[in-house]
């Protein structure tokens, strides 16, 4: 068989017509046989053959016999019927019980779409179907669930990872400890008990109440303390109660944390100094370079989280405690794929023992 013709070029809208069909069926009444009636249409043999073998009909001789002859009306049909079926079906399409589960968990729980697929593998949950994250992102775009829409999921980027390097800036904070001289270790997440901290803020920035957030690098494990202002004086008075929360426990669960320059932390003392042995250190607290938040990667991570919740602009000094503690709770209980979809909760639970 001639392969000549066989390129994506000639491929391209080379469907058989309707007026074609009629065509052949003439053609095939006068006896010529495929391969004429190909070069005639600019077709392929193959092309040809195919057609006539899917429009064939069986029609009654006068002496009751049976004949095979091409029909035109009988090709259309049969296109038509198979262009009907074209494309796969929905997989999650009669699996209600899943579409459920993911609406619940993207709607009400707040769960990105990979959090949904990777908790469901991860619990072993059984579904008449199974779907993966880029699918389940398609049905979203596509419209397929009807609770569901691009407006309740996080942003969605494509986005590669940026190269950060240190800036060439005076450190701001001259009598604290630059993170430079922070233990290897601790870069590395290797041990549990080193925090990142910082501020999210209200309508104002330094002016109304704000929250002061702790990201353990570990496990990710997140402390939400609601504060008056932006002050120095809230954020010792935060450390304190934290202090006298754990007590025994706290030099334990803290060992360092590591904060910017911002004027709310440049006393490094004050948050440095126990308040239960006020001669005594409680923590070691380590300042990130000017205009390098990477440095703090899993607290400015951990502050989008929140903003779900509390979006900019919105004045923290009407969020009840009660409100504060729903989302820690949820930020602490998200399944997290760094960790096989397991929760700060649970890691931290099993590292910090």
């Amino acid at each position: 068989m001639s392969q000549k013709d066989y390129t994506v070029e000639n491929k391209k809208n080379k469907h058989i017509t309707e007026k074609e069909r009629y065509t052949i069926e003439i053609l095939l009444k006068e006896k010529l046989k495929a391969s004429e009636i190909a070069k005639r249409l600019g077709k392929h043999q193959r092309t040809i053959e195919r057609e006539i073998t899917k429009g064939k009909i069986r029609l009654l001789n006068s002496d009751l016999s049976y004949r095979e002859e091409y029909c035109a009306d009988r090709g259309q049909a049969v296109y038509k019927a198979n262009g009907t079926n074209k494309g796969c079906n929905l997989k999650i399409g009669n699996d209600h019980q899943l579409a459920q589960h993911i609406e619940e968990l993207i709607v009400k729980k707040k769960y990105a779409p990979d959090a949904v697929i990777g908790q469901i593998k991860a619990k072993g949950l059984k579904f008449k179907t199974s779907i993966c994250t880029k699918t389940l992102y398609n049905y979203i775009d596509k419209g397929i669930f009807a609770n569901i829409s691009n407006r309740d999921l996080p942003v969605k980027k494509d986005k590669k990872k940026g190269i950060y390097r240190r800036v060439k800036i005076a450190h701001k904070n001259l009598k604290g400890t630059n993170i430079e001289e922070r233990p290897i270790e601790i870069e590395h997440r290797a041990e549990y008990g080193h925090w990142e901290m910082d501020c999210v803020v209200g309508p104002r920035k330094g002016k109304g109440a704000v929250l002061l957030v702790l990201s353990e690098r570990c496990s990710r494990e997140e402390i939400i303390c609601k504060m008056p202002g932006k002050t120095q004086e809230s954020v010792k008075a935060a450390m304190d109660k934290l202090e006298i929360k754990y007590g025994k426990r706290f030099r334990a669960k803290f060992k360092t944390i590591t904060v910017d320059n911002g004027s709310e932390f440049l006393n490094f003392k004050q948050i440095e100094q126990s308040i239960r042995v006020p001669e005594e250190s409680r923590v070691k607290v380590y300042y990130a370079h000017p205009y390098s938040s990477w440095e703090r990667g899993t607290n400015e991570n951990i502050n989008k989280m929140i903003r779900r919740f509390i979006p900019k602009g919105t004045d923290i000094g009407k969020i009840t405690q009660a409100q504060i503690k729903r989302i820690e709770l949820w930020i602490n209980n998200y399944p997290r794929r760094i960790f096989g979809y397991q929760s700060a909760s649970e890691v931290a639970s099993k590292i910090s023992a």
